[in-house]
């Protein structure tokens, strides 16, 4: 949609680790055409609740399923994460900030 492209795929569904790859290889292609000055094909709000908030949406999902199963993730505060810009990998920071 950043490229002004609305197409839904369904893909085939892969091993987990090839899933996490997919994942980190999209969320660093959608994080150069932010940086790039390509223009926007959609506003920056439909990409925002759009796809954007699609993903925070799953994010959740997938964090609830994991409490249920008794494996929960410790909650850490978004507005004091360290989030750089092009950091799209799986080496992030370590937590500032986690709730008990």
């Amino acid at each position: 949609m950043a490229e002004g492209n609305w197409t839904w795929t369904t893909a085939s569904p892969l091993s987990w680790d090839a899933e996490i790859e997919r994942f980190h290889l999209t969320l660093a292609k959608f994080d150069a055409y932010l940086a790039s000055d390509a223009p926007l094909g959609y506003p920056a709000e439909t990409l925002l609740q759009g796809p954007v908030a699609d993903s925070l949406a799953h994010i959740g999902q997938l964090a609830q399923m994991r409490r249920v199963a008794g494996s929960p993730i410790r909650g850490e505060s978004y507005a004091r994460a360290e989030i750089v810009a092009g950091r799209t990998g799986g080496h992030q920071a370590s937590p500032r900030v986690e709730f008990d």
